[in-house]
Protein backbone atom coordinates (compact mmCIF):
# COMPACT_ATOMS: atom_id res chain seq x y z
CA UNK A 1 0.00 0.00 0.00
CA UNK A 2 1.74 3.28 -0.80
CA UNK A 3 2.06 6.11 1.49
CA UNK A 4 3.12 9.56 1.43
CA UNK A 5 4.21 11.83 3.60
CA UNK A 6 4.88 16.08 3.21
CA UNK A 7 7.28 17.74 5.27
CA UNK A 8 8.95 20.90 5.69
CA UNK A 9 8.48 24.46 7.97
CA UNK A 10 5.09 25.14 8.79
CA UNK A 11 6.21 28.91 9.03
CA UNK A 12 7.69 30.92 6.14
CA UNK A 13 8.16 34.27 6.06
CA UNK A 14 6.97 36.76 2.98
CA UNK A 15 9.14 37.17 -0.03
CA UNK A 16 11.21 33.55 0.56
CA UNK A 17 10.69 30.60 -0.90
CA UNK A 18 8.49 27.45 0.67
CA UNK A 19 9.76 24.27 -0.01
CA UNK A 20 7.84 21.12 0.51
CA UNK A 21 9.16 17.12 0.30
CA UNK A 22 7.21 14.40 0.18
CA UNK A 23 8.35 10.93 0.75
CA UNK A 24 6.88 7.81 -1.03
CA UNK A 25 6.59 4.25 0.50
CA UNK A 26 5.09 1.14 -0.99
CA UNK A 27 5.26 2.21 -4.51
CA UNK A 28 7.70 3.23 -7.64
CA UNK A 29 7.65 7.30 -8.15
CA UNK A 30 9.09 6.32 -11.51
CA UNK A 31 5.83 4.28 -12.46
CA UNK A 32 4.56 5.84 -15.46
CA UNK A 33 0.74 5.73 -15.06
CA UNK A 34 0.67 8.05 -12.09
CA UNK A 35 1.13 12.14 -12.22
CA UNK A 36 2.86 12.72 -8.63
CA UNK A 37 1.02 15.62 -7.96
CA UNK A 38 0.80 19.27 -5.10
CA UNK A 39 -2.57 20.76 -4.34
CA UNK A 40 -3.09 23.01 -1.90
CA UNK A 41 -6.02 24.15 0.27
CA UNK A 42 -6.22 27.90 1.69
CA UNK A 43 -8.35 28.72 4.66
CA UNK A 44 -12.38 28.61 3.57
CA UNK A 45 -11.57 28.14 -0.54
CA UNK A 46 -11.29 25.55 -2.56
CA UNK A 47 -8.46 22.69 -3.15
CA UNK A 48 -6.08 24.10 -5.88
CA UNK A 49 -3.96 21.73 -7.97
CA UNK A 50 -0.34 23.61 -8.02
CA UNK A 51 1.73 20.60 -10.62
CA UNK A 52 3.23 17.50 -11.08
CA UNK A 53 5.80 15.14 -12.33
CA UNK A 54 5.16 12.41 -14.29
CA UNK A 55 6.92 8.84 -13.36
CA UNK A 56 8.60 9.45 -16.70
CA UNK A 57 10.07 12.61 -15.36
CA UNK A 58 8.04 15.09 -17.02
CA UNK A 59 6.89 18.35 -15.13
CA UNK A 60 3.47 20.11 -15.13
CA UNK A 61 2.81 23.50 -13.85
CA UNK A 62 -0.98 25.51 -13.07
CA UNK A 63 -0.58 28.84 -15.00
CA UNK A 64 -1.41 30.62 -12.65
CA UNK A 65 1.54 29.84 -10.31
CA UNK A 66 4.24 28.14 -12.85
CA UNK A 67 6.32 31.93 -12.72
CA UNK A 68 6.36 30.73 -8.88
CA UNK A 69 6.68 27.15 -9.04
CA UNK A 70 9.91 24.18 -9.15
CA UNK A 71 8.86 20.78 -8.80
CA UNK A 72 11.53 18.08 -8.88
CA UNK A 73 12.43 14.52 -7.68
CA UNK A 74 15.16 12.46 -5.89
CA UNK A 75 14.43 8.49 -7.85
CA UNK A 76 16.50 7.37 -5.26
CA UNK A 77 15.22 8.89 -1.91
CA UNK A 78 11.88 8.51 -3.62
CA UNK A 79 10.47 11.71 -2.88
CA UNK A 80 9.57 14.75 -4.88
CA UNK A 81 9.60 18.54 -3.87
CA UNK A 82 7.44 21.81 -4.44
CA UNK A 83 9.30 25.18 -3.95
CA UNK A 84 7.26 27.94 -4.29
CA UNK A 85 9.48 31.70 -4.47
CA UNK A 86 8.23 34.84 -3.26
CA UNK A 87 5.61 33.58 -1.17
CA UNK A 88 2.57 36.34 0.47
CA UNK A 89 0.11 35.73 2.93
CA UNK A 90 -2.19 34.36 0.43
CA UNK A 91 0.01 30.99 0.35
CA UNK A 92 -0.88 30.39 3.29
CA UNK A 93 -2.50 26.90 3.04
CA UNK A 94 -2.44 22.45 3.78
CA UNK A 95 -0.60 21.74 1.51
CA UNK A 96 -1.02 18.37 -0.07
CA UNK A 97 0.97 15.76 -1.74
CA UNK A 98 -0.82 13.04 -3.96
CA UNK A 99 -0.36 9.98 -6.23
CA UNK A 100 -3.16 10.74 -9.57
CA UNK A 101 -4.11 8.58 -12.29
CA UNK A 102 -5.07 12.05 -13.97
CA UNK A 103 -3.38 15.41 -14.72
CA UNK A 104 -5.04 18.73 -12.58
CA UNK A 105 -8.10 17.08 -10.96
CA UNK A 106 -8.55 15.85 -7.63
CA UNK A 107 -10.59 12.48 -8.87
CA UNK A 108 -8.20 9.38 -8.53
CA UNK A 109 -6.07 11.09 -6.47
CA UNK A 110 -4.48 9.26 -2.78
CA UNK A 111 -3.38 11.43 -0.85
CA UNK A 112 -1.05 12.41 1.99
CA UNK A 113 -2.32 13.58 5.00
CA UNK A 114 -1.50 16.93 4.78
CA UNK A 115 0.69 19.76 6.06
CA UNK A 116 0.11 23.29 7.15
CA UNK A 117 1.88 26.06 6.18
CA UNK A 118 1.80 29.96 7.32
CA UNK A 119 3.51 32.89 5.47
CA UNK A 120 3.58 35.96 8.12
CA UNK A 121 6.42 37.93 9.12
Amino acid sequence: QVQLQESGPGLVKPSQTLSLTCTVSGGSITTDYYYWSWFRQPPGKGLEWMGAIAGSGSIYYSPSLKSRTSISRDTSRKQFTLQLSSVTPEDTAVYYCARCEGLGYEEGCYWGQGTQVTVSS
